[in-house]
């Protein structure tokens, strides 16, 4: 499965109307019910991995992201079905492209508000590789396309797209919207970059599915034109990624991100010492991260609420959406949460 989108070289240089280009490589799965299996095949003892490198040329920069296990945990807590695995999928992916190797402590929330049946779907990130995602509606699982690919345009539908970047520091977030363009975020993500962030890039993310409805590739990158980047670099650039497999296929072959960055940039080469790499992971989720989040959410309740419930049930429990965890707090702890407001 794959999509992919680069702004031709004219919308780079600025010299023509933009054209984007987007091609599209699935593989067709069977339908079924929501899955809930995570186990990984072939990469099953590969850590994933998100990595960034410039060509030789300094002309152009490359984040490749490999997402199996992320995509397949989420799947699991989530029991998504194949439609909304794809969607989640694609947005954790999207969600590192956009958030790692930022500042300390800078996050990125990365929100589709469309009216498709998929509901909100939102992915947050990390400078760290820490990226989790929630869904409005995780069975979202529609016909179809007419090819037989997983249909991710019609789950998530018409609607916005919205980026926020957010650090301790700043007095507020910075925020973006666009109009969804197509549903199939690779191509909202780089219409985003292009027109908030004024950025020309080519972007592709892509999960596949077995028929088992396992998670057995899930990967992207992110290719940014640098200032300054000379007509032939583009050239090359804009004839050489549609060559490419798509990033799932190049994951499930056993691809690490290094060498899909290397394969991206091909005859341009890899300028390897400044190149920076991380593991990412699905979270964070332990209960000690989860835990003053929750509390603070439950004092916010205010005491009569709060007390109200601890009466009735003798408990509080507290599922976080994006973990799908569950936490139960007692009367206690409740107490100490609502005398620290």
């Amino acid at each position: 499965e794959r999509e992919m989108m680069m702004c031709s070289r004219a919308a780079v240089v600025g010299r023509r109307n933009v054209v984007l280009r987007t091609r599209t490589i699935q593989r067709t799965t069977t339908k079924r019910s929501a899955a809930t299996r995570i186990t990984t095949k072939n990469n099953s003892n590969k850590d994933d991995e998100v990595y960034r490198v410039m060509s030789k040329n300094q002309e152009l920069s490359v984040i490749s992201v490999t997402a199996t296990k992320m995509v397949a945990e989420a799947q699991g807590r989530h029991k998504a079905a194949p439609t909304a695995t794809a969607a989640i999928g694609r947005n954790l992916i999207a969600s590192l492209l956009l958030g790692s190797f930022k500042g300390d402590e800078e996050t990125v929330q990365v929100t589709f508000r469309g009216d498709g049946p998929l509901g909100q779907l939102t992915a947050v990130s990390d400078n760290l590789g820490n990226a989790k995602c929630l869904v409005g509606n995780a069975l979202a699982d529609p016909p179809l396309r007419p090819d037989g690919k997983l249909n991710v345009g019609m789950a998530v539908g018409k609607g916005i797209l919205s980026v926020s970047r957010s650090h301790p520091s700043w007095v507020q977030p910075y925020n973006g919207q666009v109009s969804i363009y197509t549903g199939e975020i690779a191509e909202d993500i780089a219409v985003y970059v292009r027109d908030s962030e004024q950025t020309n890039s080519a972007i592709s993310v892509g999960v596949q599915l077995d028929r088992e409805l396992t998670v057995v590739g899930a990967g992207g990158y992110m290719v940014q034109v640098l200032p300054f980047a000379s007509d032939e670099t583009l050239d090359y650039l804009e004839k050489h990624i549609p060559t490419l497999d798509s990033p799932s296929t190049m994951v499930e072959s056993g691809m690490t991100a290094e060498e899909i960055a290397k394969a991206i940039l091909g005859d341009l080469g890899a300028f390897e010492e400044v190149e920076t790499r991380l593991t990412p992971k699905y979270g964070p989720c332990c209960r000690e991260e989860l835990e003053g989040r929750m509390l603070k959410a439950v004092a916010s309740l205010g005491r009569e609420e709060a007390m109200k419930i601890i009466e009735e049930d003798g408990k509080i429990e507290v599922t976080c959406e994006f973990c799908k965890e569950d936490l139960v707090f007692n009367e206690e702890e409740i107490e100490k949460a609502l005398q620290g407001i």
